[in-house]
C-alpha cells in the first residue's frame, strides 16, 4: 500500500519530471521477463537529481519510523536500491547492508554483503516491485542470515494483483511512496498521456503478461 496519496502523488510528478518513469503506448518497451509494457521505469535516474533524491530520503525516513519504528539496520535491494538505501541509513544514523540477487561464486560467497548481527531488525529498501519476485529472495536471505524483517518499502509498484498475492503469502508487509494508478492520474493531469493512452495503460495493467502479443 502507499503511505499517503500526497507522497503518491508528489512521488508521481517527480518521476514524470525526470523521465524516469518513461509512457509509451504506441511504441511498448520488452521487458527481461519478455512481456511487452507501454510503461518502463527506472528510478535509478533519481540519483541524479539531488533534491528529488533527498525527497525520496526524506520520505522514507519519516514513514519507516512511523510503519515500523527505528530498526536497526537498513538493507538495500541490489543493484536498484543500493544507492536510496545508503542515503536513508545515512539519515537515520543506521547501519546498512545489501543483498545481491544470489551469493558470490567465489571469495566469502556472501549474498548478503556488509555487517549484520542474528537478531537484528532490518527494513529493506527496493526500489521498483513488479511482480515482487526478486524483493522476497532478498526478504528471504536476509532472514537466513539471522535478521528479523520488519517490512519493505519501494519507491515505486506497478500494483499487480500477483506482487499482492506475493507478499501476503510471504507475510511480509510493502509500503510503497507511489504507484500505477496515482501515476496515471498524474500523467492525464500533466498532460504526459491523452485519455486514449489512458485507457490502453489501464488495459496493459490488468494482464501485463499477454498484453501486446499477436495471436
Amino acid at each position: 500500500m502507499i503511505f499517503n496519496t500526497d507522497t503518491a502523488k508528489k512521488t508521481a510528478e517527480l518521476l514524470l519530471q525526470i523521465n524516469a518513469i518513461k509512457l509509451n503506448p504506441k511504441n511498448p518497451f520488452t521487458w527481461a521477463s519478455g512481456w511487452k509494457s507501454p510503461i518502463y521505469c527506472d528510478n535509478r535516474i533519481t540519483l541524479s537529481f539531488p533534491p528529488i533524491r533527498n525527497y525520496i530520503r526524506d520520505e522514507f525516513a519519516k514513514h519507516i519510523e512511523k510503519e515500523f519504528g527505528k530498526p536497526d539496520v537498513i538493507a538495500g535491494v541490489a543493484t536498484g536500491a543500493i544507492g536510496i538505501g545508503i542515503l536513508v541509513a545515512e539519515y537515520l544514523g543506521l547501519p546498512f547492508v545489501y543483498v545481491r540477487p544470489e551469493p558470490k561464486k567465489h571469495g566469502r560467497q556472501n549474498q548478503v554483503e556488509g555487517f549484520l548481527q542474528k537478531g537484528q531488525n532490518v527494513v529493506v529498501i527496493e526500489d521498483l516491485i513488479s511482480t515482487g519476485k526478486s524483493s522476497l529472495m532478498a526478504v528471504e536471505a536476509l532472514k537466513e542470515a539471522g535478521a528479523n524483517v520488519k517490512g519493505m518499502v519501494a519507491i515505486f509498484t506497478y500494483g499487480f494483483d500477483l506482487a499482492q498475492d506475493n507478499f501476503k503469502a510471504a507475510n511480509v508487509d510493502l509500503y510503497t511512496l507511489g504507484n500505477y494508478d496515482t501515476l496515471l492520474e498524474a500523467a492525464v493531469e500533466k498532460k504526459y498521456i491523452t485519455e486514449e493512452e489512458h485507457e490502453t495503460l489501464k488495459e496493459w495493467r490488468q494482464n501485463p503478461s499477454t498484453w501486446g502479443i499477436e495471436v
